[in-house]
């Protein structure tokens, strides 16, 4: 078996652009005929950038080779250039790979991905998603604390277990920064409201972007203690595992983190110096779905738990619930609401979701396909956004203070 064609697909997301401005799939095809879809999730790059790196890693590293030697061609890209280094972009691309290949690899053995990793552990995924609330004008409204608890309330009624919510913005360049006392109160009302609404039926997931120097993530964290958060997600910019070391000592809510950062490397320093306890690596940049499982066995060993990252579309997804399936230190999913939408419409089958759990396909290889019609009518993407952006101004003390709170 060999890999003989490569075609890759960047499809713009609808208005309100959930889950991101756009998605990179690829698809792989074998001289046998057996296709294979991946994601990636690179950020760093706009898609018409992408698109000659996409094609440059394929034609060097996986044309005409057996979509079965993972290891080999993971080792290639990863040393590709001289570098052996976690490089974003790079195993962003190996990640769309890798998982296409799984996919291919599932569907010749007829098998779901996760029965070739270890097999299944868990018949259902615990998930949780962020609050998206709409105020009176039918708007998504992320700074409102009143319509977030109402909506975690509504969630819960669904079925969903824990939800998550960021209210300790903005996103800059320039971050970690210290919060204001006006962030910090609105930050805290977020916590109590939200708590009052679902009581002991849901945790609380406090969803923070690397936006505090450390001293102002403990200021914050003490805040929150009462609220008894599941978690408390990257306190601080990524990078310095012992600055978040510098946290995690100083609270009694587990840290988490994980979504920027790319292979076992990286996550093991975050493990080594005690940075977090809940890991939360993204299946589109880590590296794929074997390199995502080796981090999870990492966590087992320092008796840590993994809760995958997902703001991206399907297939990425899907991949995502291979390893979650697969894998015994699993915690929780990150679930986009509960899958309608867009990422229904572009799929042949939507995820399968009940009552607060992914309910894991049982079809071969990533167990989901790719809807070409809808594909080829989204795509090219041809905005100027990249897929997530932040400020490029610094945090201002009067200018971003929230408007409740």
């Amino acid at each position: 078996m060999k890999l003989v064609k490569m075609e890759s697909y960047v499809v713009a997301t609808p208005a309100p652009h959930i889950g991101g401005m756009y998605w990179i799939f690829v698809k792989l095809t074998t001289s046998c005929g057996i296709e294979g879809v991946g994601e990636i999730y690179s950020a760093t790059f706009h898609p018409d950038g992408m698109k000659y790196l996409i094609n440059d890693v394929f034609e060097r590293y996986l044309l005409d080779q057996d979509p079965h030697h993972i290891e080999k061609f993971w080792r290639r890209a990863y040393s590709s250039g001289f570098t052996q280094r976690p490089d974003l972009t790079m195993m962003g691309i190996v990640s769309g790979f890798e998982m296409a290949c799984w996919d291919i690899i599932g569907k010749a053995a007829n098998k779901p991905v996760y029965e070739l990793i270890g097999g299944k552990v868990n018949d259902k995924l615990r998930c949780y998603t962020y609050l998206y609330p709409k105020n009176s004008k039918g708007e998504y409204d992320y700074s409102d604390p009143y319509l977030a608890a109402e909506y975690a309330a509504e969630c819960v009624k669904k079925g969903f277990t824990a939800v998550k919510f960021d209210p300790a913005g903005p996103y800059t360049a320039y971050s970690g920064h210290q919060l204001s006392l006006e962030v910090m109160d609105r930050s805290e009302l977020f916590c109590k409201l939200v708590r009052e609404a679902v009581g002991s039926k849901a945790d609380l997931l406090f969803g923070t972007h690397g936006q505090m120097v450390p001293s102002s993530a403990i200021r914050l964290a003490k805040r929150l203690e009462k609220y008894d958060p599941l978690w408390f997600e990257e306190p601080v910019p990524p990078g310095q595992e012992d600055a978040m070391a510098e946290v995690a000592r100083k609270t009694s809510i587990p840290i988490a983190t994980g979504e920027r950062l790319t292979t076992k490397y990286e996550f093991f320093k975050v493990l080594n110096s005690g940075a977090a306890k809940i890991l939360q690596m993204n299946i589109g940049r880590v590296g794929g779905i074997l390199e995502a499982k080796k981090i999870a066995s990492l966590a087992e060993v320092y008796y840590a738990q993994i809760a995958p990252h997902l703001y991206n579309g399907p297939i990425g997804a899907a991949a995502s619930f291979q390893l979650a399936t697969a894998s015994p230190n699993f915690l929780i999913q990150e679930s986009i609401m509960t899958w309608g939408g867009f990422h229904a419409e572009i799929l042949k089958k939507p995820i399968q979701w009940e009552n607060g759990y992914i309910i894991p396909s049982t079809e071969p290889g990533l167990g989901v396909e790719l809807n070409m019609d809808v594909v080829l009518k989204n795509a090219p993407y041809t905005g100027k956004r990249l897929h997530l952006q932040m400020s490029d101004n610094p945090f201002d003390v009067k200018d971003d203070a929230p408007a409740h709170g």
